[in-house]
């Protein structure tokens, strides 16, 4: 699936749909309560349930409560409001929420020049298997991609990455454990220029516990990367994993405070029934969500889209916008 047109292709909206099918289904089950029919207005008490369904689809109390406020708003006094018209406000509101995402196209992918991606974030949340899906993407549009192994703290991260290095055929630069991560992304992008790669990606510790030696680490990559190439690094993308909810936020405070983070990917969204997450995630850090990770596959990271991904919370079509 490309990059450029990833619309166009048939299976991105049912790969959507698969994802947050479990989500949708909440939501969309207490929305058809909201009235008995489409021309039935709406009561308090029903606001109270859909109240319920959001902040179970982990959308946030300051979504959820904003959203109903408008509800509240549109039918104060006897003014009348059908459940469409709910739909269409709630879109309205959340694309507005998401409107910090700035489209489907990172900077690694436009330079003729070597690009230096850095991939971030805790333990546990998927980011190597993340970098492996970010590299076949890379691919897709014709890229030759290198890895930097510079989470030289466990041992096990740089087997994991070689083995998406197998799985992607992209070269591994590393060095033994315990090196210093700097000098590994050095002779990465030193390696880059050699072989004529379009995109070094590197992988660095998320040892959270040890955070203030963790983000001096990636401050001192970064003078690396600008050192070597003008504006390194392009893109810092923070993983954050869904399923551990409000809990990711606050891991994400930590690397947005220093690393420069320029974008996030969210992993594990496949059939999750707390895929309001990623509002919860666009409201409190306004940061632009890059990139979606739906299943185990390498293919499955799919380019995020705003409103596909809300048309498919609400099941809105054409017809309903």
């Amino acid at each position: 699936m490309s990059i450029f047109n990833y619309r166009e292709q048939p299976g991105y909206f049912k790969r959507m749909k698969d994802a947050f099918q479990v989500t949708a289904q909440d939501i969309n089950h207490q929305l058809s309560r909201l009235t008995g029919t489409a021309e039935s207005p709406i009561t308090e008490e029903q606001i109270e349930d859909l109240e319920e369904t959001l902040l179970g689809a982990d959308m946030g109390v300051q979504t959820t409560e904003h959203l109903l406020g408008k509800i509240r708003e549109a039918t104060a006094g006897d003014r009348f409001i059908t459940r469409q018209q709910v739909k269409r406000l709630i879109r309205r509101e959340l694309l507005q929420i998401l409107g910090e995402s700035e489209g489907p196209l990172d900077r690694a992918l436009s330079r003729k020049d070597l690009s230096v991606v850095f991939v971030v974030g805790v333990n546990g949340v998927g980011k190597t298997t993340t970098i492996g899906k970010l590299a076949r993407l890379y691919q897709g549009e014709g890229k030759k991609v290198l890895f930097s192994a510079s989470d030289t703290f466990r041992a096990a991260a740089v087997e994991q990455l070689e083995i998406w290095g197998e799985r992607t055929q992209s070269p591994v630069i590393k060095q033994s454990p315990g090196a210093d991560p700097a000098a590994v992304l050095f002779d990465a992008i030193a390696a880059g220029r050699a072989r004529a790669a379009d995109i070094v990606i590197v992988d660095t510790a998320g040892r959270i516990h040890t955070k203030s030696n963790l983000m001096q680490e990636l401050e001192k990559m970064s003078r690396v990367a600008s050192r070597e190439i003008e504006d390194g690094p392009h893109e810092v993308f923070l993983v954050l994993d869904a399923t551990t909810g409000q809990n990711g936020l606050v891991q994400a405070r930590e690397f947005l405070r220093s690393s420069g983070v320029t974008g996030l990917i969210v992993t594990k969204l496949d059939g999750t029934a707390k895929g309001g997450i990623l509002i919860a995630i666009a409201r409190e850090l306004h940061i632009p969500i890059r990139y979606i990770g739906v299943g185990e596959k390498v293919e499955d990271l799919l380019v995020f889209d705003p409103e596909a991904y809300i048309d498919t919370l609400l099941q809105i079509g054409d017809q309903d916008r």
